[in-house]
């Protein structure tokens, strides 16, 4: 524990002061030369890991949070997920840790996630990709569940919690406490889907509509040792009693299908069928879809575990606005939140907003010490999955993993970045007293972004022909840390110190802010 504040003061000032230059914007050669090819998409490969701070560090280090403030991100924030949700056992380590037998696992039922995908349109046809993972879940005593949950609350027990919180805190620990299923050979059947999603109309999409055909059923292989199973697969065009698979270069209409793991009555999940060229939305989920304040541990954790989900205001009338109002268009959610704990978050919107495809994090980056950029990963999938798609972002500053990568698909995959919205929690939200990095975003049109306050600043914004910005919402937008107490940007924060601010002044005001906040 950290009892000087003189020696944090003084390891912390060659952090405000030398900061590191933004890298580079790629040059239009290197951008054409990784210009993405519309063919069928290979098996992700989890590789090129890089190391982040360690979350302990992060929540009850007293240094860490005044070195976040003065603009580097605490590692619970940077995942863009509260990395409580992090390290969960998997596989053997959940049979020890519960002591559980190979006897009794063997006699439970075999259970799979099925995750919501997307196909494409390539020279085979449409490739769909199946995505999911297969586990077993043993019994685990109430007593036991509620050791096992207490874990995750701060200041609170299950035993002190609402019954109906209390129910949820012991489910999600359930589902956390898995044992993932290696080698097992999956297969699937698909057919055409009626409905989907809470857009007031019968899909995802107001405009997806039930494909004529297209029944089948697909060898999908074998899960990998963390029971995952990841790739994309032709479907056949196969006939029905309304027609067939509309080809996606022939067509703007998005085509749903449902797709059933053969074996298990959990594995269930609504695809879509998304055509070579239309608009797509990617959304994050926590803190722009719903109540979430991961910024705040306590709450977070609370808000994650036992609470129901709650939407944020009125972020669902703007969705189903969307859904109602633009025609073909694709909704894509896609969360770092690992495989464990997303039941939750599918539910939850696909009670709540249009129904679309899902991503999460996969088991094969549940470990935070060696962690590739989950979600870049995931968003170069999708745009190289779409060369010809143009997309819409939708995020939170709280997440720094969105400030970064977000304009980097516009450079990256210049042309295909319609608007990025990104709401600022910290202008509406007085718990959120961390920093956000806006520096990604130099060099960008400033019509293609737009930083706002509530989910009303988005009414009328005309996204399909490129307005992305609400002119009555004012943009202080400086290409640097923001978000700092008192107004301070990590810039102006820096040249106050230079030109005769005591830096201990500042580092004891910012601390003495996060101390009132309840963060420390």
């Amino acid at each position: 524990m950290i009892t000087s504040l003189p020696h944090v003061i003084l390891a912390l000032l060659p952090v405000v002061l030398a900061a590191p230059a933004p890298a580079p914007l790629p040059t239009p050669a290197a951008v054409a030369a990784k210009a993405p090819n519309p063919m069928i998409t290979a098996r992700a490969v989890l590789a090129d890991r890089i190391e982040q701070r360690d979350i302990i560090d992060s929540i009850t280090g007293l240094g860490s949070y005044l070195s976040s403030a003065l603009g580097t991100y605490p590692s619970y924030i940077a995942s863009g997920v509260p990395n409580f949700f992090q390290d969960f056992p998997t596989g053997t380590a959940v049979e020890s840790s519960l002591g559980i037998s190979d006897s009794d696992l063997a006699a439970t039922p075999t259970q799979v996630l099925n995750i919501p995908g997307y196909a494409n349109w390539t020279e085979q046809g449409w490739n769909l990709r199946f995505r999911g993972n297969v586990y077993k879940q043993p019994n685990i005593s109430e007593s036991k569940l509620n050791d096992l949950a207490n874990v995750f609350l701060i200041g609170t027990s299950v035993e002190a919690l609402p019954p109906a919180e209390a129910t949820q805190a012991r489910n999600l620990t359930a589902e956390i406490f898995v044992v993932q299923q290696a080698n097992v050979n999956v297969t699937m059947h698909i057919e055409p889907a009626p409905s989907q999603g809470a857009d007031g109309s019968s899909s995802g999409s107001a405009n997806a509509i039930t494909p004529g055909g297209g029944a089948q059923t697909i060898d999908v292989g074998e899960t990998t040792v963390e029971g995952d199973f990841d790739t994309f697969i032709p479907l056949a065009n196969v006939s029905g009693s309304g027609g067939y698979l509309l080809p996606g270069n022939d067509t703007t209409q998005i085509q749903r299908i449902n797709v059933y793991t053969n074996g298990t009555d959990t594995g269930n999940a609504t695809s879509f069928l998304v055509p070579t060229a239309g608009l797509t939305i990617i959304s994050d989920i926590d803190d722009i879809l719903r109540v979430t304040r991961i910024y705040q541990p306590a709450d977070g954790l609370l808000n994650s575990f036992a609470k129901a989900f709650t939407p944020w205001m009125n972020m669902p009338s703007i969705y189903a606005n969307w859904s109602q109002s633009i025609p073909d268009f694709h909704f894509h959610y896609l969360t770092t939140t690992p495989e464990q704990v997303t039941r939750n978050y599918m539910d939850f919107i696909y009670k709540t907003y249009p129904g679309g495809s899902f991503d999460t994090r996969p088991l094969n980056f549940s470990d935070v010490s060696a962690t590739l950029s989950i979600r870049k990963f995931l968003l170069e999938k999708i745009f190289q999955t779409y060369p010809e798609r143009k997309f819409i972002l939708v995020a939170d500053t709280s997440n720094s993993d969105v400030m970064k990568d977000y304009p980097a698909m516009a450079t990256e995959f210049p042309g295909q970045v319609k608007c990025i919205l990104l709401r600022n929690t910290s202008s509406t939200d007085s718990g959120d007293k961390f920093p956000y990095d806006t520096s990604g975003f130099k060099g960008l049109d400033n019509s293609t972004y737009m930083f706002f306050n509530i989910p009303d600043d988005l009414t009328g914004l005309d996204i399909v022909n490129g307005q992305c910005v609400n002119s009555t919402i004012k943009q202080n937008i400086t290409f640097s840390t923001q978000g700092l107490p008192f107004g301070l940007s990590k810039k102006s924060a820096a040249v106050k110190i230079r030109s005769g601010l005591n830096g201990a002044v500042v580092a004891a005001l910012v601390m003495a802010f996060g101390v009132v906040s309840g963060v420390l």
